[in-house]
């Protein structure tokens, strides 16, 4: 896995480039949709959440790659009207990954602080959405939302929501299930928290099965999930902490949705080598357990097999990005002559 930043935004900008369209000129935008999407990518993998200090970095550390780096007014401006955007790239990035066809998926929710003095929360222009929730697994207490999602083993986003944290998790964890693309059956793991007879019921009805760690207060023994719910664990930390989605610093509601989709971006890239997805042994165990008829689960049939390699979207123009004549997109880049292996060094290998 080559690490080096050139790389990677080289590969989201001409993927980007490839699939958004072609906007009317303008004169006073010096600056294509695709990259201000590059310049997200690179804010949320840098882990500056100011966007003044972000462009004054990218300014000295990556002109090379821009023909003008944006002021701070016109960044936020064009960032917020490509939030529709970001998230319709993010979709089909994590179309091409191979856990986009998993039939194994994690489901979980992390707290999205946004405020802690009374004051802030008084005069906050997130008052009419936020409000007050308790997270367990930090024993706090939190002003502001739950990101739910639905994550692939391998980390690849499949649903992904915010609301409020008064709302029942298993609720949303329903609505998420219902809006991700399937083949076949699939098997749905979860915490403590997805407990009940009425949304396992609920899951079955929508062909999936609940598989979640037994309460104290419940028979038997349940499934040694702690590898495979760490997964979950290590996305969301990566997300708060190497892109520091727990300082966002939104605050308002369309800042705050633009802002954690510029983290989930980089979770939609099929660039995690280092994931590796569950063994054969681990699938198999999880798999017979089904079969022995836990009360944690219903039992359906595993359909659908892991899926297969995709190619990254772009790769035929990675390849002969080169070969364009003119003053071309890729032309910009210090780093055009390694797009040819691109793929090789971004993409997932499966």
């Amino acid at each position: 896995m080559d690490a080096d930043l050139d790389l990677l935004l080289t590969a989201v900008y001409v993927t980007a480039d490839d699939l958004l369209p072609e906007r009317p000129g303008n004169a006073r935008r010096s600056l294509t949709d695709a990259e201000v999407v590059t310049l997200c990518v690179a804010q949320a993998i840098m882990g500056i959440p100011s966007d003044r200090r972000f462009l004054a970095v990218a300014s000295k550390h990556l002109r090379h790659l821009f023909p003008s780096i944006p002021a701070q007014p016109g960044y936020f401006k064009r960032r917020r009207r490509l939030a529709d955007t970001l998230e319709w790239l993010m979709s089909v990035f994590a179309s091409q990954s191979p856990g986009f066809y998993d039939d194994m998926l994690l489901v979980d929710s992390t707290p999205v602080e946004c405020a802690r003095s009374r004051e802030t929360v008084k005069r906050s222009q997130l008052g009419d959405a936020a409000d007050y929730g308790y997270c367990a697994s930090h024993s706090r207490f939190f002003w502001g939302f739950r990101l739910h999602a639905i994550f692939a083993p391998d980390g690849t986003p499949r649903a992904v929501t915010v609301a409020s944290p008064k709302r029942d998790e298993r609720e949303v964890a329903l609505e998420l299930l219902g809006r991700t693309r399937r083949q076949g059956a699939v098997t749905l793991i979860g915490d403590k928290g997805y407990a009940g007879k009425g949304f396992a019921q609920a899951v079955s009805d929508m062909n999936a099965t609940i598989l979640r760690p037994h309460r104290k207060d419940e028979p038997g023994r349940g499934p040694h999930l702690a590898p495979i719910r760490q997964r979950v664990e290590s996305i969301f930390w990566s997300c708060k902490g190497t892109l520091t989605l727990e300082h966002h610093g939104a605050r308002t509601l369309p800042g705050l949705r633009e802002r954690i989709l510029q983290r989930l971006y980089i979770a939609a890239i099929p660039s995690r080598a280092s994931v590796e997805p569950p063994t054969t042994a681990q699938r198999a165990n999880l798999k017979g357990f089904l079969k022995s008829g836990p009360q944690c689960a219903n039992e359906h049939p595993a359909a659908a097999p892991p899926g297969s390699t995709m190619p990254l979207p772009g790769a035929a123009s990675l390849r002969g990005a080169l070969s364009r004549e003119g003053p071309g997109r890729t032309s910009r880049f210090k780093s055009a002559h390694r797009l040819a292996d691109m793929v090789a060094r971004v993409a997932y290998v499966g």
